[in-house]
């Protein structure tokens, strides 16, 4: 029997994903793609501080997600329409490790999350080749890392790739843990995929969750706080608090390290959300109810990381930071450092 290539096994496992990156195609969304960027620096990066440590948040910059039909997502405008070249990516990889981490950073450095606003596991959006030289390039540079997260689609999800890079991560000197971060957005199967339009069933990610586990991955699920203007305020809470029950459930079942990524969602740009905005059918939610949903993950399973920063993607005036925050916004950073829910109390 003839093996099938690594691309033909991934095209075959995501035929509804391809073709969705062109502007015309887009539902109801007015961004543009950010095609004048230099090729060979990422589109954007940033540091963290949960409990795991210093932490590298790398956006690379390559072609666009293709499902992008995520109602309030505008992250393909801070990429490219069109394919970005295997040796553009690579040269971006030189740059975070050649230019961008001092020699302090590197030697303090205890995590990265590799993004590029879409799915690292896409082959027709980041090369193989690429993700493979970003592992080498990190084991050689970054001593101390000792976890790697990717964030994808679980549609892309291969196995035998993730074996791959894995076996690589425990050849560094400090072997690193792998971890996917997947976007589930909401619990609710009507706003998670009725209305937000995010394309993922109970099913894919139970399966996901069950084989990553049998190779003792880790996994970062995102949830989003209000993600649509069909909700109220205490809805949304309450779905994130059902999503909190139900991802300790699976953490407990597969005995799986789950991380709750909990956005407060801001008005995105160019998109549906914007216009539901502009004509006050929305409001982003309050930091408030982000305390009172973070709350309910106490004496779970799960550890959990409040998103706090909009990538300068938010339509102005949209803010989910109001004046009068400045000091529940403090107790949520040091929460995101230390899990002292005690902070939120």
């Amino acid at each position: 029997m003839k093996t099938k290539s690594p691309s033909e096994r991934a095209d075959r496992r995501k035929p509804a994903l391809i073709g969705h990156n062109a502007v015309n195609q887009l539902p109801h969304k007015s961004y543009a793609f950010s095609n004048g960027h230099n090729p060979h620096i990422p589109a954007d990066y940033w540091f963290q501080s949960p409990p795991e440590g210093l932490t590298l948040f790398v956006v690379l910059y390559t072609r666009a997600c293709r499902w992008a039909r995520c109602l309030g997502c505008n992250l393909p405008s801070k990429v490219s329409q069109s394919p970005v070249h295997y040796s553009q990516q690579m040269k971006q990889i030189d740059f975070i490790f050649d230019f961008l981490l001092s020699p302090e950073q590197k030697q303090d450095l205890r995590k990265i999350i590799l993004s590029n606003n879409g799915s690292v596991l896409d082959q027709e959006t980041l090369s193989t080749m690429a993700l493979i030289y970003f592992v080498a390039k990190m084991n050689m540079n970054c001593p101390h890392v000792s976890v790697l997260c990717l964030e994808t689609r679980a549609e892309y999800v291969d196995l035998t790739e993730l074996e791959v890079l894995s076996r690589a991560l425990s050849e560094a000197d400090v072997p690193a843990d792998l971890e996917l971060a997947i976007g589930f957005e909401a619990f609710d199967e009507t706003i998670r995929n009725d209305y937000f339009h995010k394309g993922l069933s109970l099913h894919t990610f139970e399966e996901l969750a069950r084989k990553i586990a049998e190779y003792s991955f880790r996994l970062k699920v995102y949830f989003m706080l209000k993600p649509v203007p069909q909700i109220t305020e205490q809805e949304a809470i309450e779905d994130v608090q059902k999503g909190i029950r139900y991802l300790d459930s699976i953490a407990r079942q597969y005995k799986l390290a789950i991380n709750l990524h909990l956005n407060p969602t801001f008005v995105a740009a160019g998109t549906p959300l914007e216009q539901a905005f502009q004509q006050g059918r929305y409001q982003p939610p309050l930091l408030e109810s982000v305390r009172q949903a973070v709350l309910s993950a106490q004496g779970t399973t799960l550890s959990v990381f409040i998103g706090l920063n909009d990538e300068g993607l938010a339509a102005p005036g949209s803010s989910f930071i109001r004046p009068g925050d400045e000091k529940l916004l403090a107790r949520l950073n040091e929460f995101n450092s230390t899990q002292n829910y005690a902070l939120l109390k």
